[in-house]
C-alpha cells in the first residue's frame, strides 16, 4: 500500500511469484509509479488535465511492467514475478484510476458502495460472457486465475478511467485478501466509520472470516 497525500496519489499493489519475488514486484512497481507520477506532475504543474493525468498514470504503470520484466530476465529466481496495481490520482475535482489485476477500488457515496474497477480474472471474464453465474463463480476452481498482471510480461493493457468526485466521497483501494471476504453491501457501513478505524475494521472482518492472503487497504476521504 502506498499513499502520498501531497500528490494525491494512492496505490495498492499485491505481489505474485513467491513471497520474496512478490515483495520485490510490489515494492519496485510502487516506487516506479510514484517516481514517474511525481516527475510528470512537477513538469505539468497546474496545467495537467484529466486526459494527461490518464496518460501519465498509464505510462507509469507500463514503465513498472517493463522494469519488473527486466529484473526477471536478469535474475531467474524472480522470473515471472508480477503484481496487481490499483491506483488513484486525484486531479482537481476528478479521480483518475489505473487498474491491472484483481485488487479493487470502491466508491462510497452516502450509504452506497460501488466497485469502479474491473477484475482482470478468468472468472470475471466468464461471468461477463455469461459462461458462469455469480453463484458458480464463488466455488469455481479458477477463482484465483489472473488474466493481467504488472511485470510477468514486458507489456500489459492498463484500464484507466476518470470519475467526477464530490465532497464526502470515500474511496477504498484494497487487495483481494480483503474484498474476497466482504459483501458489497457491507462496504459503505464499514467505510462510514472513517479513517484508520474503518481500515482496521475491514481487516478485522477479513481475518475473522478466515483471511489467509495479504490484506491491504487504504481509505481516501474527499473533503
Amino acid at each position: 500500500m502506498f499513499r502520498d497525500d501531497t500528490l494525491s496519489l494512492y496505490v495498492v499493489a499485491d505481489g505474485m511469484g513467491g513471497h520474496a519475488a512478490g515483495e520485490v514486484a510490489s515494492s519496485e512497481a510502487v516506487d516506479t509509479i510514484h517516481g514517474m507520477v511525481k516527475r510528470g506532475l512537477s513538469q505539468a504543474g497546474a496545467t495537467i488535465d484529466e486526459v494527461r493525468a490518464c496518460r501519465l498514470l498509464e505510462g507509469a504503470i507500463q514503465a513498472a511492467t517493463y522494469m519488473l520484466f527486466a529484473i526477471g530476465e536478469v535474475d531467474r529466481d524472480k522470473s515471472g514475478m508480477g503484481t496487481t496495481i490499483s491506483s488513484a490520482l486525484f486531479v482537481g475535482r476528478s479521480l483518475v484510476t489505473g487498474q491491472v489485476g484483481d485488487s479493487r477500488i470502491y466508491k462510497i457515496r452516502g450509504t452506497t458502495a460501488e466497485q469502479i474497477t474491473e477484475d482482470h480474472t478468468l472468472i470475471a471474464w466468464q461471468m461477463k460472457q455469461g459462461i458462469i453465474s455469480a453463484d458458480e463463480a464463488k466455488t469455481s476452481p479458477h477463482r484465483n486465475v489472473i488474466t493481467r498482471a504488472v511485470g510477468n510480461r514486458d507489456y500489459v493493457e492498463v484500464d484507466t478511467s476518470v470519475l467526477e468526485i464530490e465532497a464526502g466521497d470515500r474511496y477504498l483501494l484494497c487487495s483481494d485478501g480483503l474484498h474476497g471476504y466482504l459483501e458489497l453491501d457491507e462496504v459503505a457501513s464499514i467505510a462510514g466509520l472513517g479513517g484508520e478505524v474503518a481500515v482496521d475494521r475491514f481487516i478485522d472482518v477479513a481475518n475473522g472470516r478466515g483471511g489467509r492472503d495479504n490484506i491491504t487497504a487504504v481509505l481516501v476521504e474527499v473533503t
